[in-house]
């Protein structure tokens, strides 16, 4: 046994590993206090002020007038927000599905070392540096009937063609999820091309040997090896989801009707339009409520299976 940690059968030395308190020095430490503090007062002082309101009388202005769950018994039987509620899970289904599928495509053909794959990997990339606001205002000029792909399909001479679904009540939703989709691959494509990058080439090589399709060695093998790329994409999807407002308001201002009524935008609107701060307050909570019950149990997965591994 040595001094500074065990030695096993084979001659090797184990390092017994230090707490976490000593492997990080105090300067460590001391730059995480901003952080910490930010966390503390900005993130969670901020929800928990959330919380309290949404069980108050409060209108235009914050009231300490206890009102119980009220406001969470108006919010589930308000129209609007039972709306917002099935077309976010409509359209994130649609959205995390369709980004993870091409941003894995995108990711396979970059990773063929293609020609000129740094302009590809910007071209790619680019639509996610641009704000939603932008995309969302240059998707509306794209899908406006009088004067997007409609109108160029009718110049073409396909008279009946129709290409409206902006002012459709049934498809705008889908409108959304062109729109993010265009705009969010590019990011999955990044992260899950570095994942392909770090498979060993041993297999492609054992692969060649064996004379295993291309397509089977991805299938089988590659794509489950990216589990830990493809789970970092879908919690940032995910929460892309949730925080969908921007694209909305540029594209359809949550019209035609309600047809694509977001529960951010439900949020905002009785936050400001409205004067409604406690109803705002109890839709926000139970956004957040269900953000974490969905992650929650991802994120604890993550960490048990990393402490296994430290350990």
């Amino acid at each position: 046994m040595r001094a500074l940690g065990l030695t096993s059968a084979a001659g090797s030395t184990v390092r017994r590993k230090k707490p976490l308190g000593r492997r990080w020095p105090l300067a460590a430490w001391l730059a995480l206090l901003p952080m910490v503090a930010t966390v503390v007062f900005a993130y969670l002082g901020t929800m928990l002020w959330t919380a309290k309101v949404s069980f108050t009388l409060s209108r235009t202005f914050p009231s300490d007038r206890f009102a119980g769950v009220s406001q969470y018994v108006h919010l589930f039987h308000n129209d609007r927000w039972m709306v917002s509620l099935q077309h976010i899970v409509a359209y994130g289904v649609c959205f995390i599905v369709a980004c993870m599928v091409i941003g894995l495509l995108l990711a396979i053909f970059i990773d063929q070392r293609v020609v000129a794959e740094g302009a590809l990997r910007t071209v790619f990339l680019y639509p996610y540096a641009m704000s939603f606001v932008a995309t969302g205002l240059v998707w509306q000029w794209i899908l406006n009937p009088e004067l997007g792909v409609q109108q160029i399909l009718h110049r073409m001479g396909f008279a009946h063609a129709r290409f409206d679904w902006i002012v459709d009540q049934d498809f705008v939703i889908y409108t959304l999820v062109i729109a993010t989709v265009w705009q969010a691959s590019g990011l999955v494509m990044a992260l899950l091309l570095a994942g392909l990058r770090g498979i060993d080439d041993e297999i492609w090589k054992a692969a060649r040997i064996d004379g295993i399709p291309r397509w089977r060695v991805y299938a089988s093998i590659v794509v489950p090896m990216l589990k830990t790329s493809m789970s970092t994409a879908f919690v940032l999807l995910f929460v892309m989801v949730v925080k969908l407002y921007d694209a909305v308001v540029a594209m359809t201002q949550g019209g035609p009707g309600t047809a694509s009524e977001v529960p951010a935008k439900f949020i905002m609107d009785y936050l400001f339009g409205r004067a409604n701060i406690g109803l705002a307050s109890a839709a926000s909570i139970v956004l957040l409520t269900t953000v974490l019950a969905i992650l929650a149990p991802f994120f604890y997965i993550r960490s048990r299976t990393a402490f296994k591994k430290d350990v």
